[in-house]
């Protein structure tokens, strides 16, 4: 018996490492045949994650390098309803060149106000762009909003369309009516503004003022960029140390400050977390691709199997046998990386070429050796996990039993040295995804979740061999066969099954979730959701508004609720940014935040933990909290929290916690104050108007041109207009993560060519004894048929069964919403499975009948 595995291969075989390596290469001089599947794998794996790092890095580079354009300056201040103070203003004019804007949601309207259209309005100054510039059709940009006498706007093209103008036509905005000088092509600092919902106008911060749009509490963001001169001693040199400084003495101001090294932190975050999925996607092909690495190996071991026996036969190690194929296996794998590096490192070029300038970010693309490095280091620990395996297998199997393994293959384990290397790469692997991935508990869940897929269809497939070899045969011979293929030793059930499987369980849960999601925007709204949501609607108006309504559209229901924006500081007496909150609540902590005040418990609210306060409360400033988001920060019940309102800083204790059912659409939000506490602050309020059943499209319609005519500066949002909005930026994404998935399922089908290809030697000898017992070739052709078929929907229905249970914990508990069952996710699975089945299994029959019989039996 061969000793312990010591790494030290010329003790133990009498070989020293050059004569070792000397050999498994001039065995590898006849060719890679039964290696092409291995290489296809890992080739597969590596490129899609070094594409993704590739691309990424470039986007990344591209967003830094750029920042000064991005942001407008080299840094950029931002706080949502009050404007800069004169001392404000001067601190920044002290520091360099700066530049005011104002943006905020409003809608635009045809003069005879029978067209309307919600937009997203930008007033600028005379200074504004810093760095780059705005692109305009029709004028220069502040010739356009700037000129004396009859104002104007630049207007995006979507908008113009939408109204049905175009440039010279008059446009009302506010109580203003503009004329539209110029298109916009392009804003040079959009990616920094906030998320944007309608089409972009421009117009000067003079004019922006005269359209009454500007009043104390409206949703207006302010935004100064900064261009700092050259560095000064008064001036730190870094920009970093610049911002620390302004974050000091503008403290109090509740200002968002932004440098030009990560112009936007919501985009950035964006691309690592896009980076971390299309890697784990990558990671995942790359494992299923692994069971094809392991067929690869056994195709090699089958094909050598006279050789190995004889080497044994005369008196070589076994250790001399294992180092010899795991050579070999690792230079095919360092061959599968290249070529795997090859692609990945070139993909995004062509990428970059071909849709570039459909970004908002100019990417730069630049070889970084770390991705190499991360995607080889993916390549090479996944072949080693499944290659050692078998490789230890044949090193202990007798001679004799290598002879006789087609027929009677013999468990065999390998050295407790072999298993636990395979456990330490295991560990490794592991180990490296933690380490790569942003968030711990992602990498864990989806680390989990192949680990699981793996057991459920490892299972399955040796159930499917156990049962298929004890169930009673049928008279009709073909599907005896095909049963009896299913549970033969070396038949295809475990690979297909697990190849197939992998795959197909990822495309239903995509399916699953993205049919959950779609139902629930489109067609689950709750029986009284609102029909309209106003923006910006004056306290003062507030009766008048309720009257036009009920005018309009009797039986409609107003609901109201006070309307500021603020921004989270410091909890329990720390600075919001020194915690560390988990991915899913880290919004709460960028930039600002709806908030209210109210006597009573908000409807759709319920309280969970804690007490509320009493109608007229007077006492100490109170604060209720949405209860999963105060988990997620760690607060409970007696804390106290600082939110910043309109430049100053607000501290309440919070006094309990509420379940908030945010699919009713009722007026809710995440933070509640006591009355006593915002009351006195200017601020507009947000209302619902709630139609009655069965109101036509053109009293809607008619509503929304009466109140834009008596109330100009109120925006009026349709909800379902908001929601197929929605699901249209959803439908994108879903369509761009089935597309990312299905490189999982091309992993699956090199698995099954690999798997194919292992088996094609004895269904060969197989197809042989039938036809000399005086099987007719259709007969052969119809019982393969009949076992694909078979493996393919056995797959298909249990990768429908555990996608759908995967959708089922996504949609309920992550999501939160109804689970939604697709009869088209279940028929794709059960057509993808059988077409890739049929397709590569075809060719492999097609092999396996036009061999002859004397020359199959002469070679066996």
């Amino acid at each position: 018996m061969a000793g312990p595995f010591t790494g030290e291969p010329h003790k133990r075989t009498g070989l020293s490492p050059a004569r070792l390596v000397s050999i498994a290469l001039r065995d590898l001089r006849s060719g890679f045949g039964g290696f092409y599947i291995f290489m296809a794998c890992v080739a597969l794996g590596v490129a899609v994650i070094a594409t993704v790092g590739s691309l990424s890095d470039a986007l990344r580079d591209g967003f830094e390098r750029q920042g000064e354009v991005l942001l407008g300056g080299d840094l950029a201040f931002a706080r949502m309803h009050t404007r800069a103070t004169d001392a404000e203003r001067q601190w920044l004019a002290g520091k360099g060149t700066v530049s005011e804007a104002a943006t905020l949601r409003t809608m635009a309207r045809s003069i005879d106000g029978e067209q309307q259209a919600l937009i997203e309005l930008k007033g600028v100054d005379a200074a504004y762009p810093l760095a780059g510039r705005v692109e305009a059709k029709g004028a220069s940009f502040h010739e356009a909003i700037d000129a004396p006498g009859d104002p104007g706007v630049v207007a995006d093209p979507v908008l113009l369309s939408q109204l049905g103008l175009g440039i010279g036509d008059k446009i009302r905005i506010g109580q203003v009516d503009f004329t539209v000088r110029a298109e916009l092509e392009s804003e040079p600092d959009s990616v920094a503004d906030r998320l944007t919902y309608g089409p972009r106008v421009f117009l000067s911060i003079v004019n922006l003022e005269k359209t009454g749009l500007i009043q104390p509490g409206a949703l207006v963001r302010w935004r100064y960029a900064l261009k700092r001169p050259e560095p000064t001693g008064a001036v730190p040199e870094d920009v970093g140390a610049f911002r620390e400084l302004a974050k000091r003495e503008l403290e109090p101001s509740g200002f968002v400050i932004a440098d030009r090294r990560n112009p936007s932190p919501q985009v950035s975050r964006t691309l690592d977390r896009l980076r971390q999925f299309l890697t784990f996607l990558g990671l995942a092909a790359l494992l299923v691709g692994g069971v094809g690495i392991a067929s690869a190996v056994a195709t090699f071991i089958d094909r050598r199997r006279d050789v190995i026996a004889t080497m044994k036969t005369v008196g070589a190690p076994s250790r001399t046998v294992l180092w010899i194929f795991l050579v070999q296996v690792v230079v095919i794998t360092l061959i599968g990386v290249a070529v795997g590096l090859a692609v990945g490192l070139t993909a995004p070029r062509i990428l970059i070429a071909a849709y570039g300038d459909q970004l908002p970010i100019q990417a730069e693309y630049a070889f970084s050796p770390m991705t190499a490095l991360i995607s080889a280091t993916y390549g090479v620990l996944v072949a080693l996990l499944f290659t050692l395996w078998p490789l230890g297998r044949a090193e202990l199997i007798k001679p004799s039993v290598l002879f006789r393994d087609e027929v009677a293959p013999e468990r065999v384990w390998p050295r407790t040295s072999i298993i636990v290397l395979t456990a330490a790469i295991a560990a490794t692997l592991l180990g490296f995804v933690l380490m790569m991935s942003e968030s711990t508990r992602i990498a864990l869940y989806f680390c989990g979740a192949l680990v699981l897929v793996f057991a459920v269809f490892t299972a399955l497939g040796y159930a499917v061999t156990w049962i298929a070899r004890r169930v009673p045969r049928p008279k009709w011979p073909e599907l005896a066969l095909a049963i009896g293929n299913l549970g033969a030793p070396g038949g295809l059930t475990r690979s297909v099954v697990i190849s197939l499987g992998a795959g197909l369980s990822l495309l239903v849960a995509v399916a699953l979730a993205d049919a959950s999601l779609t139902r629930e925007l489109t067609s689950r709204l709750p029986e009284k959701a609102p029909s309209h949501f106003l923006l910006d609607v004056p306290k003062s108006d507030a009766a008048a508004l309720v009257g036009i309504v009920e005018r309009e559209v009797p039986g409609a229901h107003v609901v109201e609720a006070p309307m500021l924006r603020g921004r989270l500081v410091e909890m329990r007496g720390r600075k919001a940014e020194e915690f560390k909150v988990p991915p899913e609540a880290q919004w709460v902590l960028n930039g600002d935040r709806g908030l209210t005040y109210s006597d009573t418990i908000p409807e759709g609210s319920t309280l969970v933990e804690g007490e509320w306060w009493p109608v007229g409360y007077r006492g100490e400033p109170l604060i209720s909290f949405e209860r999963d988001l105060a988990g997620h920060l760690g607060l409970k019940i007696g804390d106290m929290v600082t939110v910043n309102v309109l430049g100053r800083n607000v501290t309440a204790r919070i006094a309990n916690l509420r379940e908030v059912k945010w699919e009713s659409l009722t007026l809710n939000f995440v933070m509640v104050f006591s009355a006593n506490t915002l009351e006195n602050a200017p601020h507009n309020l947000l209302a619902t108007v709630s139609l009655p059943e069965g109101t036509a499209v053109a009293a809607e319609a008619q509503l929304g041109r009466a109140i834009g005519k008596a109330f100009p500066s109120v925006t009026v949002i349709r909800v379902r207009d908001a929601l197929e909005a929605a699901t249209a930026i959803l439908s994108k994404v879903m369509v761009a993560v089935r597309a990312a998935g299905t490189v999982t399922l091309l992993a699956g089908a090199l698995v099954l060519a690999g798997a194919l290809a292992t088996a094609q030697r004895r269904r060969i000898l197989d197809a042989v004894v039938l036809k000399v017992l005086g099987a007719t070739r259709r007969r052969v052709l119809t019982t393969h048929l009949v076992e694909y078929l078979l493996l393919a929907v056995i797959s298909a229905l249990f990768a429908v069964g555990l996608g759908a249970f995967a959708a089922w914990i996504a949609v309920t508990e992550i999501m939160h919403i109804p689970f939604s069952f697709s009869l088209g996710a279940v028929l794709m699975a059960l057509g993808v499975a059988v077409g890739l089945v049929l397709l590569f299994g075809a060719f492999g029959t097609w092999s396996v009948l036009r061999t002859k019989p004397a020359q199959a039996l002469r070679t066996a």
